[in-house]
């Protein structure tokens, strides 16, 4: 009975055909596998009885033998047939697949929420694609500021130049992303807006006509700028060394007042001067200040009850300042030989 099994698998193993490597998979494993045909065959073979073991196991090998040469047989067909079709598969994964590395963007921006997480802000990230009401209007920006002209924000539509919520844009930076927490979320507030942002600039080595930022907010009863100078400095510290000293600079933004650049002492030369810092010892990276009442109120918080800060950097600075990249125009190209530089950057 055992030996009429055996030439039935081997009839059936020799007229065996597959269209693709799936099916030839499908054969190896009924046939050649640990739950399959042959393998099956020999816990049967300890039954055997002892004069027809010899004559039972020489056809067992047979079994296996061909089994193995016919998958062996497909495959060499399959090949073959590819190699000589005209259709190309531009969706098949290239051989050998190469183990790949974080984005050295992504590196520096998962560097900077773990800061700030530490410090107890939580993430929230809003739409790339917003409106005005929440872009512009509700962040105290005049109806003629530059950021509203066509030729220098990405607006997408414009239906009704009356109604804020019909003018449509990619966004400009992730302060929207704080007007629209505010909106739904009542003090105390610490959030954390990561996130892609875009500008119509001319493409340089120091610009781009996107970018990534990282903004943060804190709202509370008696938040002074003493907590935001105390935040930012440990910030600071944790990203480019104990040492690390910092600076604000007065400056202005529309949702903040006062507001303030921040420099920080230059990591390359210890403060001392050079061609980077352009001699300055110094180097900004980002801005900051105190979120101005008419933000808290247009976003339903009362702002005689509550104050806050608030603070925006760009990722790509801040990996020029880790990495010393020369060229922001790097970042975006995905030249492999220079992300491979980043390999054991995490």
């Amino acid at each position: 009975m055992l030996i009429e099994k055996i030439d039935s698998l081997l009839k059936e193993i020799q007229q065996a055909h597959a269209d693709n490597q799936e099916q030839i998979e499908q054969l190896r494993l009924k046939y050649l596998s640990k739950k399959g045909e042959v393998n099956e065959l020999m816990g049967e073979f300890r039954n055997v009885a002892k004069e027809q073991k010899k004559a039972v196991g020489i056809k067992i090998n047979e079994l296996k033998t061909t089994a193995q040469n016919k998958i062996n047989e497909l495959r060499e067909q399959l090949e073959t047939q590819e190699a000589q079709s005209d259709e190309i598969d531009l969706t098949r994964t290239p051989y050998p697949v190469e183990l790949g590395t974080r984005h050295p963007l992504t590196i520096v921006k998962n560097e900077i929420i773990d800061i700030f997480s530490r410090m107890g802000f939580t993430l929230f990230q809003g739409p790339e694609v917003d409106d005005d009401k929440h872009v512009f209007t509700m962040l105290n920006f005049a109806s003629d500021h530059p950021a509203r002209d066509m030729q220098d924000t990405f607006f997408i539509e414009q239906s009704d130049p009356d109604d804020v919520t019909k003018n449509v844009l990619l966004r400009s930076h992730t302060s929207g992303d704080e007007a629209h927490y505010m909106e739904t979320h009542e003090p105390p507030i610490r959030v954390l807006c990561p996130g892609r942002v875009y500008r119509n600039e001319a493409i340089s080595a120091r610009a781009h006509c996107f970018f990534h930022q990282v903004e943060g907010l804190y709202v509370d009863k008696g938040v002074s700028f003493t907590d935001l100078k105390q935040v930012l400095l440990t910030f600071a510290r944790e990203m480019f060394g104990p040492d690390t000293k910092i600076r604000l600079r007065p400056s202005y933004f529309p949702f903040t007042e006062p507001s303030a650049e921040m420099d920080i002492s230059c990591n390359i030369c210890g403060g001392k001067g050079c061609n980077f810092c352009k001699h300055t010892g110094w180097v900004e990276i980002l801005g900051c200040g105190m979120v101005d009442p008419h933000d808290l109120a247009a976003c339903g918080i009362d702002p005689d009850v509550y104050t806050g800060y608030a603070f925006g950097m760009g990722v790509e600075r801040i990996a020029n300042l880790k990495y010393r990249v020369s060229d922001l125009r790097m970042f975006s190209e995905n030249d492999t030989r220079f992300l491979r530089e980043f390999e054991s950057a995490y």
